[in-house]
């Protein structure tokens, strides 16, 4: 993790997840972040990559849109299987039929990231594929009541608790916790903005 002056943001996220934000943080973006407001209705014959990147880029151009005039990061996770594409579990009943349809098999994780500035908008997509061990529906039910699901795209986090169900990741390890680093580099290098940020002493940390 690098010092920051969080006085001296050089990026907007559109996102107040703590996860994205710990992931900027560790590559040394000092930012500020924004909750975005939009509407994720899947439209019809949208494809799930095409979803994810839709919504990246309307979160990134809806705060720009606000005023915001650093430039503008935001991303967007969904878990496809069989091409259905699950989002964050409504209740309990939505979160165990998730885990239950995960359990025992492959899945892919779908991270779209965009970056909103004056130039316009840019998108990278990360694909990953997650490989569940076999998850029981009371192991299910268990992990839904710490909590810890419902706020996540197929109702599980590879950073928490529910690393205990993956036997296998290939991929971005980032891009399934929701901000592929590789990606969110390229777009930041592509616009001019500094990762690795040094703290006033000139010390990294």
């Amino acid at each position: 993790m690098f010092p920051m002056d969080p006085t001296n943001p050089v990026l907007c996220l559109a996102s107040v997840s703590p996860r994205r934000r710990e992931l900027l943080a560790q590559i040394g973006v000092p930012h500020v972040a924004v909750g975005a407001d939009i509407d994720e209705t899947f439209l019809p014959g949208e494809t799930p990559s095409n979803y994810v990147t839709r919504l990246a880029r309307e979160k990134a151009l809806a705060i720009r849109r606000t005023g915001q005039q650093l430039p503008v990061l935001a991303a967007d996770t969904t878990v496809v299987v069989d091409g259905k594409v699950f989002g964050k579990p409504r209740d309990q009943a939505e979160a165990v039929q998730m885990l239950g349809e995960l359990s025992g098999r492959a899945h892919q994780v779908l991270t779209a990231v965009a970056l909103a500035d004056l130039h316009g908008v840019a998108d990278r997509l990360s694909s990953s594929t997650v490989f569940f061990r076999n998850v029981s529906q009371e192991e299910s039910v268990a992990y839904w009541k710490t909590g810890e699901p419902r706020d996540k795209a197929g109702g599980y986090a590879i950073q928490g608790l529910g690393a205990v169900f993956i036997e296998s990741l290939s991929g971005s390890y980032s891009g399934v916790m929701g901000l592929p680093l590789f990606e969110t580099a390229e777009l930041l290098r592509a616009a001019g903005i500094e990762y690795w940020r040094v703290g006033r002493s000139g010390e990294r940390a």
